[in-house]
């Protein structure tokens, strides 16, 4: 297997044109991961969502949030998504792209100005709508894709762009 080399800041910096291009409308799903058990993931073809579940298979309701008082899944937290652009650069590959967590990834501009919270996304039959909640980087993902991808998505502009993801509520 070969050691996973983790991208210095001067390279992620290099690639944020390429995240600031991504479309502002009519994005298009490139994956689709749930997460059946906690450090586990399924590329799926095509997924259900659920209004009290979540992605079906995943294990977002059984998980729950510890920033809820009493430990049960946070409904603002429902189904996140990330910029398939990002995760192209901090991942270095398709394959690990799942590693960061997210259930859907998206070629589509997250960032305030084009998806302020509010906004409703459909995607195919079912809608999403964009929270307030902020979705940053954790120990995991650090451990998954360093240090200095973890400084670069928390930037003042990784926040503004979203680079980290969104979360969003199943409407």
């Amino acid at each position: 297997m070969e050691a996973i080399k983790y991208l210095s800041m001067t390279a992620l910096e290099a690639g944020i044109d390429y995240i600031r291009k991504s479309p502002k409308d009519n994005g298009i799903l490139k994956m689709i991961a749930r997460r059946p058990m906690e450090d586990e993931r399924e590329v799926i073809q095509y997924g259900e969502l659920d209004l009290s579940k979540g992605l079906l298979g995943d294990n977002w309701k059984q998980r729950g949030s510890k920033h809820s008082g009493d430990g049960s899944a946070d409904p603002e937290a429902q189904i996140t998504v990330m910029n398939a652009r990002t995760i192209e650069l901090l991942a270095q590959d398709e394959e690990r792209w799942p590693l960061a967590g997210d259930q859907l990834y998206m070629y589509l501009d997250l960032s305030d100005d084009n998806l302020p919270a509010g906004t409703h996304l459909a995607i195919g039959s079912a809608i999403i709508e964009v929270t307030a909640v902020p979705h940053t980087g954790c120990k995991k993902f650090s451990a998954r894709f360093g240090v200095e991808a973890m400084k670069f998505v928390n930037s003042p502009e990784g926040k503004r762009l979203h680079l980290r993801g969104i979360n969003t509520r199943i409407v």
